[in-house]
Parts: C-alpha cells; sequence; structure tokens
C-alpha cells in the first residue's frame, strides 16, 4: 500500500520510521517533510493547510492511507477534506479535533460530563478577565484558548503578572487569534503525565506513558516551548493511577464526544497533572505529542498500519497494544535562543554515528532540519530529537545524554536535566 504523512517534525520522522517497518506498506510519501524523513519517504513540497493540493497529490499517487501528524491542519479540517473525496486518512474531524483546537471547549466538555480537571473559567473580554483575577488565589495559569505551537500557557504568581499576562494574549495578540479567547485556571501541583491513545470513536486503547519538559532552561526554567525532552515510561503512573484514568477519564472522554455529535477517530493525546486528591485532566491534544511519539513509537511493538487502520474501521476493540518492557529517554537538541530569536543554517555533524546505532536502540529524529549542497543543515528552534533505549530509566537517560555528544552543530542547545526526575521515583 501506498501511506502519505501530512508534517515536518520529529513526531513525522517517528511516524514516518515506524511505518516503513510495516510489511504491509511499499512507499511513503511526506509533506512537506524534512531531511531525516527523506530516508524512508519522497517528500513533496506541499503546505499542510494547502487541502486541495494534499487531497490531489493522494489521488495521483493513489494513496491508501494518510496519515495527518500536525494539530494545525486538524484543527482546520484536514480530514474533512480527504473524506469529502473518498480518501482514507487516519486522524479525527473538524468536529472532533476542537478537543484539541479549543481550551474552553474541552474545559466545558469536562465540566459537564464529571471528568476531573482544574478549576476555571472563560472569558472573551479582557476587561471581565481583569476583574476576576481580582477574586482568585495565586499562582494561577492562563492559557490562550486557540493552538499556539505548546506556548500559549502562563504560570503568574502575582496579580501583576496575570494582568500583563491577560493584555499579552488577549490584547496584544502575542499568540495571534488563539488568543481571541482565554481560560484562567486553577493552578495545580503534582507530577504531569502524558498518555496517548489509539480512539475508534468507541473504544480507547492507551499506549504507554510518558513525560516531557515544556521549559527552556534546566531545573524547568525560561519560557514554554513545544518540549525540550521526554521519558518513557513514568514511573509516576502506577496501576492504581491508571485504574482511575481508565475509569473516569479515559473512556468518559471518548463517550462525552460521542454524546456531543463529535465522533473522535484517531490519537487522544491526555496530558494528567497527579494531584494529592487524584489524576486531573490539564489538556488534551488530537494528535501524537511531539517529543512524546519520539519516545513512544519506538517501544511499541505492533505493525502501527494495522492500528491506525482498525482506528478508521471501528475495530479497535479486535487490537491488543503491545509495548516493549524497557524505557526510552529523548533530548531534544534545539537552537540557541530557542523559542525566541535563534539562528539557522548551520551543518550537523554526527548524524550517521547515531543511525549506525539503531540496532542498539539509538535513534536520531529531525525537527528542523533541511538538505543543503553543503549537507544537512540546522532549520528550526527544534532541530533533533536524540533518543536511547535501555532495560531502565536510568540507563536510557544515560544512552541519550551519550549520543547527544555525538551530534554537532553550532548554536546547539539543549537541557540537560531531562528525566532527572527518575531519580526521585
Amino acid at each position: 500500500m501506498n501511506v502519505l504523512i501530512v508534517g515536518s517534525g520529529g513526531r513525522e520522522h517517528a511516524l514516518a520510521w515506524k511505518i516503513s517497518k510495516s510489511s504491509r506498506v511499499d512507499k511513503i510519501y511526506c509533506a512537506p517533510g524534512n531531511a531525516g524523513i527523506e530516508e524512508y519517504a519522497e517528500c513533496v513540497p506541499i503546505g499542510v493547510l494547502d487541502f486541495p493540493a494534499l487531497t490531489a497529490f493522494a489521488k495521483e499517487k493513489k494513496i491508501d492511507l494518510t496519515v495527518i501528524g500536525m494539530d494545525d491542519p486538524l484543527v482546520a479540517g484536514v480530514v474533512d477534506a480527504f473524506e469529502a473525496e473518498g480518501l482514507r486518512v487516519f486522524g479525527p474531524s473538524r468536529a472532533a479535533a476542537i478537543l484539541e483546537g479549543s481550551k474552553a471547549f474541552s474545559k466545558d466538555l469536562m465540566k459537564k460530563y464529571n471528568i476531573p480537571t482544574a478549576a476555571y473559567e472563560n472569558f472573551d473580554d479582557a476587561d471581565k478577565a481583569l476583574a476576576y483575577l481580582e477574586t482568585v488565589d495565586f499562582p494561577i495559569v492562563l492559557k490562550a484558548d486557540g493552538l499556539a505551537l505548546g506556548k500559549g500557557v502562563l504560570i503568574c504568581n502575582t496579580l501583576e503578572e496575570a494582568q500583563a499576562g491577560v493584555k499579552e494574549i488577549m490584547l496584544d495578540k502575542k499568540f495571534g487569534t488563539a488568543g481571541n479567547q482565554m481560560v484562567i485556571e486553577e493552578f495545580l501541583t503534582g507530577r504531569e503525565v502524558s498518555v496517548l491513545s489509539f480512539v475508534d470513536g468507541n473504544t480507547v486503547r492507551i499506549m504507554t506513558s510518558a513525560q516531557d519538559h515544556k521549559r527552556a532552561g534546566d531545573g524547568d526554567t525560561g519560557l514554554n516551548t513545544g518540549g525540550m525532552g521526554t521519558f518513557s515510561p513514568s514511573p509516576f503512573y502506577t496501576k492504581e493511577v491508571d485504574e482511575f484514568c481508565q475509569k473516569y477519564i479515559y473512556q468518559a472522554t471518548v463517550d462525552a464526544m460521542r454524546a456531543e455529535g463529535r465522533t473522535f477517530k484517531g490519537i487522544i493525546f491526555f496530558g494528567l497533572m497527579l494531584t494529592e486528591k487524584g489524576p486531573r485532566v490539564l489538556e488534551y491534544n488530537a494528535r501524537f505529542g511531539d517529543p512524546e511519539a519520539q519516545v513512544v513509537i519506538p517501544r511499541m511493538k505492533n505493525d502501527i498500519v494495522d492500528v491506525m487502520e482498525a482506528c478508521i474501521d471501528g475495530r479497535l476493540s479486535d487490537i491488543r497494544l503491545e509495548f516493549e518492557d524497557n524505557a526510552a529517554v529523548c533530548v531534544v537538541l534545539a537552537s540557541d535562543g530557542y523559542p525566541v530569536k535563534y539562528e539557522k543554517g548551520f551543518v550537523i555533524n554526527g548524524l550517521d554515528t547515531v543511525k549506525a546505532k539503531e540496532d542498539e536502540g539509538y535513534y536520531v529524529f529531525h525537527a528542523g532540519t533541511k538538505r543543503t549542497d553543503a549537507g544537512i543543515v540546522t532549520n528550526g528552534g527544534r532541530v533533533l530529537g536524540v533518543t536511547a533505549k535501555g532495560p531502565d530509566l536510568k540507563t536510557a537517560r544515560a544512552n541519550a545524554y551519550k549520543a547527544t555528544e555525538w551530534v554537532s552543530f553550532d548554536n546547539k542547545y539543549m537541557r540537560h536535566d531531562i528525566g532527572k526526575a527518575i531519580d526521585e521515583a
């Protein structure tokens, strides 16, 4: 079969790598892809929001399955565009992708269906939001309603910080139209855990757990980013936590979406906070996380194409997900200055060294790279995800950091404490 992947980051590279291992797949294309994805797929210069060009390409190349990696096209309705042309596509419809596309929608859904989450209020008027801040306890969390590349969340410790945050989101439009509406949310404390799942509209199948590191600097300091590294599984995601979430969160969310006439097929990413009062949902995503995909997918035993097709056909109950009994850690190599301002175009050395050790559990997934006459160069804030497996988390962490030393480029920046929480488990 022929497969098209839509996206260009580390998540899509991990998907291309995994899909290439399916015995059912003959040819993979990726739009637009990157320099790492080229190893497994023919990359085509089509933008992720150019739905007419994407569907025309899929018909021309007789694509049997299209896999949507990114949030923007999902929220904009790419799945609907493909289905309208009679094309087979993996991902939620526009009506279902609102689960990620609007934080206000998802919070209201959780309130309506008693899914555990932080207390909150929604605002579309900055003056009302500012007045509300006079009544709350601090710290408090401000969230731009729409998509903001994982950066539209501000944790404010004082009233003054929160007032400045409202101005930034709603008046200055730092995150564009994502800030037309805003959620003000209770600040929760505890361990964060990411849990990815496959969903076919009725059945939900949970993948292995992971934990991301969003802040740019060591010790969880600095600005929020798209993710600076992650590890899997989370030692804090216990059997008791899983049982609670299965009962009150996972199936409840799938059932709630169906009851709202927004049947969800694809990936639901559950961002959880393990509080003293039990697990709470921080956020939903409607696709694989990045860089969570880079530690979850390499540990997955199943043929991912079989699982995706089962989701499309409503046969997920027939599937038993299996993951390796080991661990993985991903350290993101970024451009110094990310997420604010950074230079691009630096030649990357050492990629072949990591690639040669794939059989030993070392991987390098490209996020922001480009092939030039000079070689593969940096082409984004997050450049590479260096991932390593090991029999346990501490070994996987040591392996991942060892592998980061094999790769070099000018302006290379990374956190040095990815997975440090492992030591506290």
